[in-house]
């Protein structure tokens, strides 16, 4: 028994330290960026948006929120109070839906860490974050928006009466201590769902074969594939760089760029951390909306890209 026992250790052991170093100077440069991103821009794209916000109407608007929700650097609870802020100050329900949508898929961090993914599905990444943002702002418009003037009009989507005004960790006099601190933070609350992924990734790859991968998640069966896709990204979905090291070994197994499209957006919209404070703000009914659309953009975005590619 304990040469079994360390016979596969050795194994786990070995495919955990692949994995380390294939990405670990990813999720480095993703945290390094990421910061830099939150200490020196973060109060120029949040005063972009809000400018926008109250300046742009219609579709340019929504593309706009869509690209600055991407750019923010905040996970969800520091997204949610900005848009409660926004909100406040009479920016319209359909722009905050844009931006909160692209916000929550993806961030700069997160963009460095799939660039370890490979430029296509990068691509496919980014794009499909950013199309789900902008569809996400025009559903709202047309379903939820009584517009009284081009800028003004009726909430009727979101109820942000529960949320303050966002708070600060960025205050330290010293630029340079202010980074550190920022990029610490980061390592804090991202190290443990990295290292995580890097073992699910590992057990994956000892106890799964490659051909059940690609069975379940390739284009062979491609609506049960995307539709299997969407729905394990739900409970396996915990931290963008702890899901890297999986998606890239599914894909070397077999995944379609389709059904791994389909979980990077159910994994994130539906993350756990972020269920409790999207309920809130939306209320149940809204919340359920919410999931619908979130499962069927991922899968028609799913089938998408395997037509194309």
């Amino acid at each position: 028994m304990i040469d079994i026992l360390h016979r596969e250790f050795v194994y786990i052991w070995y495919y955990f330290d692949l994995q380390v170093h294939q990405i670990f100077w990813y999720w480095i440069v993703g945290i390094v960026i990421g910061s830099c991103v939150s200490v020196f821009a973060k109060n120029w794209i949040h005063n972009a948006a809000e400018w926008i916000g109250t300046r742009v109407p219609g579709i340019i608007g929504l593309i706009l929120a869509s690209i600055l929700g991407i750019a923010s650097p905040l996970c969800m609870y520091g997204t949610i109070p900005i848009c409660a802020a926004f909100s406040r100050k009479g920016i319209r329900d359909d722009f905050l839906a844009s931006f909160m949508m692209s916000s929550i898929l993806l961030n700069p961090q997160l963009i460095i860490y799939s660039t370890a993914l490979g430029g296509k599905v990068l691509a496919v990444r980014i794009i499909s974050c950013f199309v789900c943002g902008i569809v996400a702002g025009l559903l709202v418009r047309m379903c939820y928006y009584k517009e009284e003037s081009v800028f003004s009009g009726k909430h009727t989507f979101f109820d942000f009466s529960s949320f303050d005004d966002p708070h600060n960790h960025d205050t330290h006099p010293n630029i340079f201590i202010r980074l550190l601190l920022n990029i610490l933070r980061n390592v804090r609350a991202t190290a443990l769902w990295f290292v995580l992924g890097l073992l699910l990734s590992a057990l994956f790859q000892r106890y799964v074969p490659a051909e059940s991968i690609a069975k379940m998640f390739g284009k062979e069966h491609e609506g049960f594939a995307l539709l299997m896709a969407a729905t394990v990204g739900v409970p396996l979905y915990v931290c963008g760089g702890g899901t890297i090291p999986m998606i890239l070994q599914w894909l070397a197994d077999g995944m379609s760029i389709g059904s791994a499209a389909s979980f990077m957006i159910t994994g994130p919209a539906t993350k756990i951390t972020n269920l409790g404070a999207l309920k809130i703000a939306l209320g149940a009914k809204h919340f359920i909306i919410y999931l619908l659309f979130v499962m069927a953009f991922a899968v028609l975005s799913g089938f998408v890209v395997n037509v194309i590619l």
